[in-house]
C-alpha cells in the first residue's frame, strides 16, 4: 500500500465500513432503520467522493466509464446528504435511496468491470456477478418495497459486506499503480 495512490486507501477505507456497517446491520436488523440512518448517509457519501475520486483519476485514460462514477458519485453524495440532513425522515427516505444507491453504486462498479479484469479472472467475475445482484435487489426493493422493509436488515448486511470485500480487494490490488 506505500507505493499505492491515495485513491487505493480510500478504497480500503470504504471497504472497511462496508464491511463493519454490514455486520451491524446483520446483528440488529430490526434497528437497521431507526438507528442508522446516519450512518448510511456518511457510507453513500463516502462512496460518492470514492466514484468522483475515480473519474478524476481515470477520465483521461478511458472513455465514458468514468462519466457514469462521475454522476453515480454525485447522486450518491446528494443520497447521503439528504440522509444525513434528515434523519426523522430517514426511515421513509431509507427504504426509497437505499434501492437507488444499490443500483447506482453497482453500475458504477459495473463501469470499473475493464480495470478490475487487471486484478484477475476470479476477482472480475466476483465483481460482475456482485453487482448484478446488487442491481436485481434495488430493483426488487424498488418493485416490492414491503420485501424492504422486512428483509432490508438481513439483505443489506450481507450485501454490505460483500462491497466491503470487493473494494479491500481492489485497494489491495495493484491495478492503478501506473495512472498516478
Amino acid at each position: 500500500m506505500r507505493r499505492r495512490s491515495r485513491y487505493g486507501w480510500l478504497e480500503l477505507i470504504e471497504g472497511i465500513l462496508l464491511i463493519l456497517l454490514g455486520i451491524y446491520t446483520l446483528i440488529n436488523p430490526g434497528n437497521m432503520i431507526r438507528g442508522v440512518t446516519v450512518v448510511y448517509g456518511f457510507l453513500a457519501v463516502v462512496t460518492g467522493i470514492s466514484d468522483i475520486v475515480f473519474y478524476a483519476k481515470t477520465d483521461r485514460y478511458i472513455g465514458f466509464g468514468p462519466t457514469i462514477s462521475l454522476v453515480s458519485g454525485i447522486l450518491s453524495i446528494l443520497a447521503g446528504l439528504m440522509l444525513l440532513m434528515y434523519p426523522n425522515a430517514g426511515e421513509l427516505i431509507t427504504i426509497m435511496l437505499l434501492p437507488i444507491w444499490f443500483i447506482a453504486h453497482s453500475v458504477s462498479r459495473l463501469t470499473h468491470l475493464p480495470l478490475v479484469r487487471l486484478a484477475g479472472k476470479f476477482f472480475y467475475y466476483f465483481t460482475m456477478i456482485l453487482n448484478i445482484v446488487g442491481i436485481i435487489l434495488g430493483c426488487l426493493m424498488i418493485i416490492w418495497p414491503v420485501i424492504a422493509l422486512f428483509s432490508i436488515g438481513f439483505i443489506i448486511g450481507f450485501y454490505l459486506i460483500l462491497l466491503g470485500i470487493d473494494s479491500i480487494v481492489m485497494a489491495c490490488s495493484n491495478m492503478d499503480a501506473g495512472w498516478m
